[in-house]
């Protein structure tokens, strides 16, 4: 089958200087964010890419276009996290805010950015929408969310209609290609969220899968359309070159790998926390597998060469005709972004385009 996209991105990028501060000041932003995101659409262009995002500039974080579309958050409240695996530090999560009533969905996710996206790509659009399953345990306070909804399954479905609709309006209005990120699979990996997935939401892990997994295809199957691609993203955290959750995909592969009904998985695999390519075996041969080979958490840019080894590895598990390659992550999950420059972040995005160049061309 013909593969698009062979070089892949997640999606953010880096916000300029300005952009920040202006954030910051609280300046107008409208005027600085078109600017940055022509730069960036600019950008992708001349390094070849046949995928657009606008970086994802118009927002605080991954999931800010959905607190911002949806009433019923508490933005000044919080669920406090157990640790920060990567710094071993306890850490809050403020950016999502805490469900204190009904949802209510009051705009599409994406308004403020589809009629400019849609005026300014050079070509076909990517869109990443955070899943649905991002939200019920980071904001599903006891004593709070509780009194509105029974638990967090119910939160959980109140989402899906929202993100069903969203899927299905991106999809009839000719977005190519749309992707859910999902970091919260990576909880079913790791053990200690696999224990505090018990501990915390009161569910059984392998249960809260079935239904993260079934959530998800609900919104997949809301947006498919010929000639759309649906497309789910997979990490193990990202937020300011911090991560959560460690662990191969082993524990998952087979369940996530045969139920998830995309045409493309774009999997971590950056590092040792990643585990191997083994479970890629078990990955549907109609699929694709997007390499996220290259970090967005360094600065050191990685050896072509280096990575084009890896990807011969990955197809000894996974046919090669059948693959792309991309960064393991956005560049900012947050606004504030990861702990590298912008010319860093273009350096590592060349290389997407040269390795993809190298191995498909």
């Amino acid at each position: 089958m013909p593969v698009p996209y062979r070089a892949d991105h997640v999606g953010s990028f880096l916000r300029p200087a300005d952009l920040l501060a202006a954030r910051k000041s609280g300046t107008p932003l409208r005027k600085i964010e078109d600017q940055c995101i022509l730069k960036a659409l600019t950008k992708q262009k001349s390094l070849g890419f046949q995928i657009f995002t606008d970086g994802e500039m118009r927002r605080r974080n991954f999931m800010s276009e959905l607190t911002d579309a949806v009433d019923g958050f508490d933005m000044e409240d919080a669920i406090a996290r157990d640790w920060d695996a990567s710094h071993e530090k306890p850490k809050v999560a403020s950016v999502t805010g805490v469900v204190n009533r009904r949802l209510r969905r009051m705009h599409p996710l994406t308004e403020r950015e589809m009629p400019f996206l849609k005026l300014h790509s050079p070509g076909d659009i990517k869109v990443p929408l955070p899943s649905a399953t991002q939200f019920p345990a980071i904001a599903f306070k006891r004593g709070v969310t509780d009194k509105v909804y029974e638990n967090h399954s119910e939160l959980l479905w109140d989402i899906v209609e929202i993100m069903k609709q969203d899927m299905a309006q991106l999809a009839a209005e000719g977005v190519k290609y749309i992707q859910i990120d999902a970091p919260r699979y990576s909880y079913y990996l790791d053990p200690k969220w696999r224990e505090w997935i018990k501990r915390e939401m009161g569910q059984d892990p392998e249960e809260a899968l079935d239904e993260a997994i079934a959530a998800d295809n609900a919104c997949f199957d809301a947006a498919r359309r010929p000639g759309v691609t649906v497309a789910i993203h997979l990490c193990r955290g990202n937020n300011r070159s911090h991560w959560y959750a460690e662990g191969g995909y082993d524990a998952i592969a087979e369940k996530l790998f045969g139920s998830l009904r995309v045409d493309r998985f774009l999997l971590e695999y950056d590092d040792e926390r990643a585990g191997t390519f083994e479970p890629l075996r078990l990955v549907p041969k109609d699929k694709v597998v997007v390499l996220g080979l290259i970090t967005t958490k360094k600065a050191q840019l990685e050896k072509s060469d280096e990575i084009v080894k890896r990807i011969k590895e990955a197809a000894k598990y996974f046919p090669l005709e059948n693959m792309a390659v991309s960064p393991q992550c956005g560049f900012a999950s947050t606004a504030e972004g990861n702990l590298l420059s912008e010319d860093e972040q273009w350096a590592k995005l060349k290389l997407v385009v040269d390795v993809a160049r190298r191995v498909w061309h």
